[in-house]
């Protein structure tokens, strides 16, 4: 089943952040829970979870692009969790 995952609400204020890493490649399989990508504001780096274990399959948003709460930043490729 494909999954959006999207901006969440930070609790930044309303100034868009900026896309620093995606410390996953499309394609590549990663657990709920893991680091999907990094994002930078004003000197603060938050990292954002993976929301469903799976695989990424698109992103929509790349390093240095600006983004703001419930932008589309990536689909996945949801897989069960074997717990």
């Amino acid at each position: 089943m494909l999954v959006e995952f999207a901006m969440p609400e930070l609790g930044l204020g309303e100034e868009p952040v900026t896309v620093s890493l995606w410390l996953v490649d499309v394609g590549a399989s990663f657990a709920a829970g893991d680091r999907l990508l990094e994002l930078s504001a004003d000197g603060v780096t938050v990292d954002l979870p993976a929301p469903t274990a799976g695989s990424l399959r698109q992103v929509f948003v790349y390093e240095d692009d600006r983004v703001t709460p419930g932008m589309r930043l990536g689909m996945i490729e949801a897989v069960a969790d074997d717990a």
